[in-house]
């Protein structure tokens, strides 16, 4: 079996990308190095920077407030993890009903709209106050923090994550509904089998998106006296008069963010990637 042996222009031009790669890496330390320096020399070697140290880095406060800092973390994972199911399921729901043709779902598609136009337009902190304070005082008893701040989410993302979806779907071509209607699916067999594998492929960058925001939203549920991150890290602040807690519970949402928002952009240049080839660029 013989082997090709590469031309000489070839060969040039495998030289000439690799002096480029070895140059670009050369300028990537360089300008690294350089930006280290004036970080150095006009923020961390100031006056000013030991007060915000000692007021936002402080490490033995840091240490003190990890381990309650982390305890009201698992309250947000948890309404986390429970709202994604409970969004997606709702969202799916709306989203569904306002794809409906007919005019006999006018009256549907119109509450529809007007549910993703509600939730999207009132500050999430609004309904956290509706759902958290108002709503206990209806029932007239106690209702756990972690069901009100699941019912404030889901209320919220499922506005958003239901359009998302709406979208999706809509960007399936009619010719696609009209090809599996011909074959002799049903209205619910051409949803499940052609149009939303489809349209998951789509929207899942516009999604991911929306469980970053959602990611970060679950904090906020401090307000209505959950014991989270948060409220933790308040808690500590107030015996020690240092803002550090704060600094420790949003590492914490970073770190949990950061796997997620690499994930979107991974799957986002690989859709283009794989929608752009064969063209000519």
């Amino acid at each position: 079996m013989s082997t090709s042996i590469p031309s000489a222009l070839e060969l040039d031009r495998r030289a000439y990308r690799r002096g480029r790669e070895r140059r670009s890496v050369l300028i990537a330390i360089l300008s690294t190095a350089a930006f280290a320096v004036i970080v150095w020399a006009f923020v961390i070697n100031t006056e000013g920077w030991a007060k915000v140290q000692r007021a936002f880095f402080d490490p033995a406060v840091a240490i003190e407030a990890l381990p309650k800092v982390w305890e009201g973390f698992l309250l947000n994972l948890t309404v986390l993890g429970i709202s994604i199911f409970t969004v997606g399921g709702v969202a799916l729901v709306i989203a569904l009903l306002r794809t409906l043709r007919g005019p006999v779902f006018f009256p549907v598609r119109t509450l529809a709209a007007g549910y993703t136009d509600l939730f999207r337009g009132l500050p999430f902190i609004i309904v956290l106050y509706l759902v958290g304070f108002g709503l206990p005082t209806i029932v007239g008893e106690r209702i756990d923090e972690l069901l009100l701040g699941i019912l404030a989410v889901t209320l919220t993302y499922s506005a958003y994550v239901a359009e998302v979806i709406r979208a999706g779907i809509d960007s399936v071509h009619p010719s696609q509904r009209l090809a599996a209607r011909a074959l002799g699916l049903n209205h619910v067999q051409t949803l499940r089998r052609v149009v939303l594998p489809q349209a998951l492929r789509k929207m899942t960058p516009a999604l991911m998106n929306d469980f970053i925001s959602m990611q970060k939203d679950v904090g906020l549920i401090s307000i209505i006296a959950g014991l989270d991150a948060i409220a933790r890290a308040k808690g500590v602040v107030a015996t020690t008069y240092n803002f550090t807690p704060y600094v420790v519970a949003g590492i914490l949402f970073i770190l949990l963010a950061i796997p997620t928002i690499r994930l979107t952009d991974w799957y986002t240049a690989r859709l283009r990637e794989r929608e752009q080839s064969g063209s000519v660029l």
